[in-house]
């Protein structure tokens, strides 16, 4: 079966159970990343993290908005809630400080009055 009908296939079985599959780029160096409504801006190179940001854009109406980010060697950390008004960018920094092993998935996901407005994750590398 060609590559991409594979993909295709994964991409429909997932969808079908209520999975979600989040593929993010590897982050050798600092910079920024962004799905939806939720981006994370690191500012380390490589493995080391010692300080993330999380930004959640909001539109439309005011909400209490808030981040969780973690990662899948299982550092994690809540960011504070905020009520953030209608157009307005949340912004909150959590500090890791620290090494993660290579290949270590980093995510954030933003939240509007407790519900998910998207998932960031990347890829850590040397």
């Amino acid at each position: 079966m060609h590559p991409n009908k594979i993909l295709s296939a994964v991409g429909a079985t997932a969808a079908a159970v209520g999975l979600v599959l989040v593929a993010g780029p590897p982050a050798a160096a600092d910079g920024k990343w962004c799905n939806h409504s939720v981006c994370i801006k690191t500012y380390d190179t490589g493995t080391y993290l010692g300080r993330v940001e999380v930004s959640v854009v909001n539109t439309d109406e005011p909400h209490r908005i808030s981040a969780r980010v973690w990662t899948t060697s299982g550092w994690s950390a809540r960011t504070k809630t905020k009520d953030v008004n209608a157009s307005g960018t949340y912004r909150d920094k959590a500090y890791p400080q620290r090494h993660f092993p290579e290949g270590t998935r980093l995510c954030a996901e933003g939240f509007h009055g407790g519900e998910s407005v998207g998932l960031t994750c990347i890829t850590l590398s040397k």
